[in-house]
């Protein structure tokens, strides 16, 4: 297969009119068109505008998605306990199958071919198929809580541990090796001292298993966790062993400097999420810092009830935008940063090798976008285009492991319709009351 137009094949590297040919599940070379089409000419072609690596989501809530525009304006404790935790212990392990194929698809339509994925307590199992089924490349993990947590999400310590050993049993490794796990605890307000200590021992355990956790995105919950543990919070993941190379903390807004050189010293990623951080006002990541301290920032958009898409050309946009007016500097966080953020960056906190930039023997991970837009015109540099102009829908071509999920803009994988008509039917029958109850009583 060849796939043909404008290459960005990295932060750096552009082809005007360039080629990047596939065979199999990794990409075989890249270069001139022409010469690639001679050398090359009965490989299928698809052409596009701009060719450039699949986007790796690097903090995704796909079973959210059921619950876009149910939370607005309202601070992090208020979205969780009075909307968040209602919705996921009410699904069904149908309707969070449902979930998890509208937040894949999403995914697919956009641009985004690799997700780190924190999911709910309960039906990991139908997420992880949905994922397999539908091509995607994941990290994913079922969420652990232990306290402070809801009917239908709290689970004895133990049990929850048992669950996620066997899923990784299961999943870890599956479809190719396209899924992966991370096991997830939600956060450290929500799990005992025993659960986070038993999420690394059981990481430990499987190699190549990661850990996906939520940190210091507000102000209550570093009060919270300083309350409960007499300690910062990055400093009492450390203490429990959720820190290092094969740690994703999604937020890390408010760390002191002594929590940031934790994090440098042990190669903990951190992932951005600004829109989410924007919407709830949590605050403002020090991003240029942790790069600036060598610190692996990826980039992720949460869930679309914090910020309301998946689109992850918005969530660049706004990493950089967000970065420049906080520090008053046009000059930082520059269109080559932030999209190594949502490729590299990604890719290395996800802990997938030869990822994230088109390169011959690497994995073949590709999306393509149309310029026949206005946003597009004039189109001066690519690059700059895809971080500060480029939109989700522009997506027209997704190919993971060299298979085509979408093209010409029509998902091949799956059913779009359906699974947005089942969406919109689940939408119309839940009912939070009692379980809105439930949660708001443990709110913090």
């Amino acid at each position: 297969m060849r796939v043909s137009g404008t290459v960005i094949a990295d932060s750096s590297t552009v082809i005007e009119d360039g080629c990047v040919l596939i065979e199999g599940e990794t990409i075989r070379t890249v270069g001139d068109r022409e010469r690639l089409a001679e050398q090359y000419p009965d490989h299928r072609e698809l052409t596009t505008d701009i060719v450039m690596p699949g986007i790796v989501g690097g903090h995704i809530h796909s079973v959210q998605s059921l619950g876009r525009g149910i939370a607005e304006d309202c601070e992090l404790f208020d979205w969780l306990f009075d909307y968040i935790l209602p919705m996921e212990a009410t699904l069904t392990a149908d309707e969070m199958a449902a979930a998890a194929r509208l937040g894949y698809l999403e995914l697919i339509e956009t641009g985004t071919t690799t997700a780190i994925d924190h999911l709910s307590v309960a039906h990991a199992d139908r997420a992880f198929e949905a994922a397999g089924e539908m091509g995607l490349r994941g990290l994913l993990g079922k969420v652990l809580m232990d306290r402070r947590s809801p009917d239908g999400l709290l689970e004895a310590t133990a049990d929850a541990l048992a669950e996620s050993e066997r899923l990784i049993q299961k999943y870890h490794g599956s479809f190719g090796d396209r899924i992966r796990y991370a096991v997830t605890p939600r956060f450290a307000v929500s799990c005992t001292e025993a659960c986070l200590r038993g999420c690394r021992e059981l990481a430990d355990s499987y190699d190549g298993v990661r850990i996906h956790t939520h940190a210091s995105e507000n102000r209550s919950e570093i009060d919270t966790v300083e309350a409960d543990t007499g300690m910062g919070n990055i400093h009492w993941l450390d203490e429990v062993g959720l820190t290092g190379e094969d740690v994703v903390l999604a937020h890390c807004v408010w760390t002191d400097d002594s929590e940031r050189e934790l994090l440098a010293e042990t190669g903990t990623h951190v992932t951005h999420c600004p829109s989410s951080n924007m919407k709830l006002a949590s605050g403002v990541a020090p991003v240029v810092d942790y790069l600036d301290r060598g610190i692996n920032v990826a980039l992720g958009n949460d869930g679309p009830p914090c910020n309301n898409t998946l689109d992850p050309f918005t969530e660049m946009k706004q990493a950089s935008t967000l970065q420049k007016v906080d520090q008053l500097d046009p000059t930082i966080a520059d269109a080559e940063t932030i999209f190594e953020m949502a490729t590299t960056g990604g890719a290395k906190a996800a802990g997938f090798d030869r990822l994230g930039k088109l390169k011959a023997g690497w994995r073949a991970d590709v999306i393509g976008l149309s310029t026949e837009t206005t946003r597009a015109t004039p189109l001066y540099d690519p690059l700059s285009h895809l971080v500060y102009g480029a939109r989700g829908e522009d997506v027209e071509l997704t190919i993971v492991d060299g298979e085509v999920l979408m093209e010409d803009g029509e998902v091949i994988v799956a059913d779009a319709d359906a699974i947005r008509d089942e969406a919109n039917d689940i939408a119309d029958s839940l009912d939070l009351e009692e379980a809105r109850e439930n949660a708001q009583r443990l709110k913090p």
